[in-house]
């Protein structure tokens, strides 16, 4: 599309960063570049941007464009009116955000039927213009000029010249310019019960009658008192110092002391109790939800982020557990790959009580499958199975781990699971998908919404396309940044890849069903409807394991293997040789080595790969364990330091499991000594920490912990 502004100086202008930079990054987009393909393989092209700052380009990029159609539109419509002067058209492709471009459109948008209108079709918009002008003279009597037709006295051709002018001032930039700019500073947030409403809503206690700065309200009570309005609890508002504001919107409107000036104050007054006020209020309170929105979903994609790149256990053979009372534990055991060997159900726990025979039957199976590791869900009968798996005795070494069951039932139930094991019923998935992400949390928890796996807040309260979005790409890069193996990768997880996708996903999955496993990178190319450009963003994310190029299993590009050969040449070593020495690698002048393919933040990230190749991001599985004896909130007391893990991050503190079926919670101004502005700083999902018990209370499920304290 024809532009009227240029977006490399536009996004220049806003952001700072070199033309050239923004300039290559569109024209990769341009091109079908993913995000994870731009940040690691066209370093030089983009300055090293990360991803992150290639997502906000691009999206601002995006927001440009709209911007750019919407101007098209309006002056397309303003020229259908007949009133798109030289200076109009030119303050519209000058405007450079889109409020300021609905404020220059407002006087020209077409209206529904309004009082102005109304006024107008009486003919009284002559009447508005004279008494705007101010001038002395009888107010009444250039009135009775226009009582004809439908207006019947004076004074309501005096009401309807004020209705007119009131219009005016509503779409005036200076007012609505002014109106903002003192919202911004000084808007309180109000919420009030709505009446009788009182115990329906009683979870919104903390809002029956709150009032705080606009500005200082933060993203998680923006959402929830929002979320109260819409379920009716609430009613929900913002304030200003209206004398204040009226005495400003008189600066600009009243320029005189007479009968017509008064005319004017009305009007203003009633323009901005009517009309101004009422939609700058509900635009901020939208843009306040805006900015909630994305605060809320910044948060649950780095909670996201790092429950997706969690430590593996890795290939291990696994014993999982779906642990219940009535319906018993259903028992799984996978091999290293993930695939099931067996199941069955054992019943340890009342009402059945069955210990004896639960505890022979998980003991051989542990030396009959070869079982490494175990690992046990930890909703409903958790802790009690964590125990009764602990005090048994096995033929070998065996670590036992508690699994977040977050979204397993999600995915038990899923169209994926059903796929994957149609004859199984959903418990038995469960159990599976619990295995599964101590083996490799990433590639199980692709398969389940992001929304489902329990560590965001207020998740669907927020725009739900930006939310979508935002986890998507989030899923994208943690894929990426630890790579994929082609040959065990189920197809959900291939779908991340960058460059593939549902279709040739599926695709590379069949290819390996009818001829086996890929043996280099360059067979891909064979894969059905794998052209030069879905090879090029992808090849470099795949790993090839046992391939007979060792780059293969690296994340080192086919297009750059040429250079690493031409390194090792000139070390005299083969490749396969210079991959993992450290100190050859070390030696090498990346500065010798540039040219007009390969620059030299490319090659230094080369050789960090040849460093340590197919490198996990990743740190390892450690064991856990909760207090013994605490396994309910009734078991607790005030003063108590328990061992627990971080489950969820917020803006305000965070949430842990000291292991009684309900996370307390850790205010942020429990975490650390220091001042901290996001628990983020020192805190990360699954981290294990020691936390004082400082609050419980039985009746509303509540815990109060405290990290500091417990130091």
């Amino acid at each position: 599309m024809e532009f009227f502004m240029d977006p490399v100086q536009f996004l220049a202008g806003k952001t700072g960063i070199e033309p050239e930079y923004i300039r290559n990054l569109i024209a990769l987009t341009e091109e079908g570049a993913t995000i994870p393909f731009i940040a690691r393989y066209r370093k030089e092209r983009t300055g090293n941007m990360d991803e992150v700052k290639i997502a906000e380009l691009r999206e601002m990029y995006c927001r440009f464009q709209e911007l750019e159609k919407r101007k098209a539109s309006v002056m397309e419509t303003i020229r259908q009116q007949e009133k798109l002067t030289d200076r109009l058209e030119q303050q519209i492709r000058e405007c450079g955000d889109l409020q300021t471009l609905e404020d220059i459109y407002l006087p020209f948008k077409p209206k529904r039927q309004t009082r102005a209108a109304k006024a107008r079709e009486k003919g009284l918009e002559p009447l508005a213009a004279i008494l705007m002008k101010q001038e002395n003279g009888d107010v009444e009597g250039r009135a009775a000029r226009f009582v004809k037709g439908e207006v019947k006295d004076e004074a309501e051709a005096l009401q309807g010249a004020r209705d007119i002018i009131a219009e005016w001032v509503n779409e005036s930039e200076a007012a609505r310019s002014r109106t903002r700019r003192q919202v911004e500073r000084e808007a309180f947030v109000w919420a009030k019960v709505v009446k009788g409403k009182e115990k329906e809503g009683e979870k919104y206690a903390d809002y029956f009658d709150f009032r705080e700065p606009l500005k200082r309200c933060p993203s998680h009570r923006m959402l929830a008192i929002r979320r109260g309005e819409a379920e009716g609890i609430l009613k929900v508002g913002v304030e200003i110092n209206d004398g204040q504001a009226l005495e400003g919107l008189e600066r600009i409107f009243v320029k005189n002391d007479n009968d017509a000036s008064e005319q004017v104050k009305v009007a203003v007054k009633d323009a901005y109790k009517r009309l101004l006020f009422p939609s700058v209020e509900s635009e901020n309170l939208f843009l306040f939800k805006q900015k909630a929105d994305e605060e809320a979903i910044r948060v649950f994609a780095e909670n996201l982020r790092q429950l997706l790149l969690a430590p593996p256990l890795g290939n291990k053979r696994v014993l999982g557990i779906d642990p219940g009372f009535r319906t018993g534990c259903k028992v799984v055991c996978l091999d290293e790959t993930g695939q099931l060997l067996h199941n069955e159900t054992i019943y340890p726990h009342p009402p059945h009580s069955a210990y004896k025979q639960a505890a022979t039957k998980v003991v051989q199976m542990v030396a009959t499958y070869n079982i490494q590791a175990i690992a046990i869900g930890n909703g409903t009968a958790g802790r009690e199975t964590e125990s009764f798996i602990q005090n048994l005795r096995y033929d070998r070494k065996v670590q036992v781990f508690v699994v977040s069951e977050n979204g397993a039932s999600v995915y038990s139930a899923s169209k994926i699971a059903r796929e994957e094991f149609p004859e199984y019923d959903v418990t038995v998935r469960g159990a599976v998908s619990i295995g599964r992400r101590l083996m490799d949390p990433l590639a199980e928890l692709v398969k389940i919404d992001p929304k489902s796996i329990g560590v965001g807040q207020y998740q669907h309260d927020v725009d739900q396309v930006k939310l979508k979005e935002t986890l998507d790409r989030v899923v994208e890069s943690c894929v990426n940044q630890v790579g994929v193996n082609v040959n065990t990768a189920s197809k959900y997880l291939l779908t991340y890849v960058s460059g593939l996708g549902p279709v040739l996903a599926e695709n590379i999955v069949e290819y390996i069903r009818e001829n086996g496993k890929v043996k280099s990178r360059d067979e891909l190319k064979k894969v059905k409807r794998m052209g030069a450009k879905a090879f090029e963003q992808c090849a470099g994310f795949l790993r090839i394991e046992e391939a007979e190029n060792p780059l293969d299993n690296s994340s080192v590009h086919p297009e750059s293997y040429y250079m690493v050969e031409r390194i090792a040449r000139d070390f005299g070593v083969s490749v396969k040789d210079l991959i993992g020495n450290e100190e050859l690698c070390s030696r090498i002048d990346p500065a010798k080595y540039t040219d007009d393919k390969t620059g030299l933040l490319t090659l230094k990230d080369i050789i960090e790969e040849l460093k340590k190749p197919g490198r996990d991001p990743r740190r390892m599985a450690r064991v856990f364990s909760f207090a013994e004896g605490i396994t309910r909130i009734e078991d607790l007391q005030e003063g108590m330091v328990l061992p627990g893990i971080v489950t969820n991050i917020t803006n305000f503190g965070a949430f842990v499991d000291v292991g009684v079926h309900q996370d307390g919670l850790v205010h942020i101004s429990e975490i650390a000594d220091r001042y901290i502005s996001n628990p983020a700083e020192v805190l990360c999902l699954h981290q294990q920490v020691r936390v004082k018990v400082i609050q419980v209370e039985l009746e509303r499920k509540r815990i109060g912990l405290s990290i500091r304290q417990a130091d």
